[in-house]
């Protein structure tokens, strides 16, 4: 046999393999950044940008934040995943991240967090302002320090401050068109800390038995679900009043107003009917809330970025 025949049918077949191995790599490195976060980061991003310009901000500052605030946000997650590698390995819904799978070293982990941070920072000092980059570096901090290394394994109340790291978003955004703070970010600042516990809490019944296994207090894993659902009511309509502070301070229009008050209510709907079912000892399908506060936040801010571009 032609053994540079051999030779070449070998390097062909081991090409497709090296090619494999590098596309999981990438995905692994991606599956740090938590994709599904940064959606949510876009959602509250954008349309804070459009209601401080009043209509269309620039498509290079809007894509510029959007990156910034993305790499900002994956470096978030990638430190946590570092950190809290050693509980996901316990838990059932975190067993296939890549620190757990070994797809992505430690080592590699931290190195990929800390230059996302930095990159995320100086690019959005050099394409927005130094306030929105001195914004993005603290919700890092925050999420990473206050919340993952101090609160998490500490206090059932941790998702309530430590999920301020996710309020950042609003004033990245209103920052990087205006410079400068005002009412309207703060307001929507606020809205978000108050949706955070009545998204989370009904996430952390659901997995209750995970988070008692590896003795991170979570309010879902502490209290029994009536005390949960009672608190997620409380937080819902907090939630609600908050985002109606904008109409007046705002100026919003007919859009956002109706947008607040009808998915609003059906929010609140929801948060009373987990603690109804958890009262009268039925299943209290927790993830019907959690997904419906993913919904919720997702239209008030739709309708936060259409109401400006309306006449009414």
């Amino acid at each position: 046999m032609d053994i540079t025949t051999t030779a070449g049918a070998s390097a062909t077949a081991s090409a497709p393999r090296r090619s494999s191995s590098f596309g999981r790599t990438v995905r692994a490195y991606i599956a740090l950044t938590k994709p599904r976060v940064l959606e949510l980061l876009l959602v509250t991003t954008v349309p804070v940008m459009i209601l401080a310009q009043g209509g269309l901000p620039s498509l290079p500052l809007v894509l510029a934040t959007v990156v910034g605030g993305s790499l900002s946000a994956g470096s978030a997650a990638a430190f946590n995943m570092y950190l809290d590698r050693d509980i996901d390995a316990h838990m059932q819904r975190t067993v296939n991240r890549p620190l757990v799978t070994g797809e992505v070293s430690p080592r590699g982990a931290l190195i990929f967090a800390w230059t996302l941070a930095v990159i995320s920072t100086v690019w959005l000092w050099l394409t927005t302002n130094w306030l929105a980059a001195t914004l993005s570096a603290g919700a890092i901090f925050f999420y990473v320090v206050v919340y993952t290394m101090i609160l998490k394994r500490r206090t059932e109340q941790n998702i309530v401050w430590g999920g301020i790291a996710g309020c950042f978003p609003v004033l990245i955004g209103w920052t990087a068109v205006t410079g400068s703070l005002a009412w309207p970010p703060v307001i929507l600042f606020a809205l978000v800390f108050l949706w955070t516990p009545p998204h989370y809490w009904p996430l952390s019944m659901k997995y209750k038995d995970q988070y008692e296994d590896v003795d991170v207090p979570m309010l879902g894993a502490t209290r029994d679900g009536s005390q949960v659902g009672l608190q997620v009511i409380l937080y819902a309509w907090a939630t609600v009043a908050c985002s109606l502070l904008l109409i007046p301070v705002g100026g919003m229009g007919v859009v956002y107003t109706a947008s607040a008050l009808v998915f609003g209510g059906w929010f609140v709907y929801e948060s009373h009917r987990l603690y109804n079912r958890a009262v009268r000892g039925t299943e209290p399908r927790p993830m019907r809330v959690f997904h419906a506060s993913i919904t919720y936040l997702t239209l008030l801010f739709v309708a936060i970025a259409v109401d400006p571009l309306l006449p009414f």
